[in-house]
């Protein structure tokens, strides 16, 4: 089957929900959880739930594995911590949960990063994986990482992915 045909069976619309991973951040002033939200209802998905978490591993992994559980969410975008700083965890916090690894995401990320950035597209982690049948995207907290990746990346090929992590 070709890519196109795997494309036209995959969902238009993906159920999804937001983690922001901040120490300081609050419903009022998180531009990036909101940037995600925005761009991904502009391009036909919902958002069925949105959190802000601290930058602590157990807050993480409790706020993951109840998005992992709930029958609702197809897919989970996060935000922060995915720097190399000492509070950034949110890899670490989410690595027991990984079955299938996206390398690609990352790499794709970093490479139309480096035109912005340029050599400090080295330091993203940014990542993707697929736990439980669902996928999971860790992205920058920076406002503008977060639109790069979800206008490039992540809407154009949500319903897909959803629907091969799930055959």
């Amino acid at each position: 089957m070709s890519v196109e045909e795997h494309k036209s069976k995959a969902p238009k619309r993906v159920n999804l929900a937001i983690i922001t991973v901040s120490d300081t951040r609050t419903e009022v002033d998180d531009l990036s959880g909101r940037a995600i939200a925005d761009t991904m209802v502009k391009a036909g998905h919902s958002i069925v739930r949105r959190m802000i978490v601290k930058d602590e591993v157990e807050d993480i992994q409790k706020a993951l594995r109840e998005l992992i559980e709930d029958n609702g969410v197809q897919a989970v975008v996060m935000n922060g911590g995915t720097g190399i700083s000492r509070r950034d965890v949110t890899l670490e916090a989410i690595t027991p949960f990984q079955e299938k690894s996206i390398p690609g995401f990352g790499e794709l990320f970093r490479a139309l990063s480096y035109d912005e950035v340029g050599s400090a597209a080295l330091m993203s982690r940014a990542s993707a994986f697929v736990t439980e049948g669902k996928i999971v995207f860790c992205l920058p907290g920076s406002e503008k990482a977060v639109r790069l990746a979800v206008e490039k990346l992540i809407a154009p090929e949500l319903g897909h992915m959803v629907w091969e992590s799930q055959r």
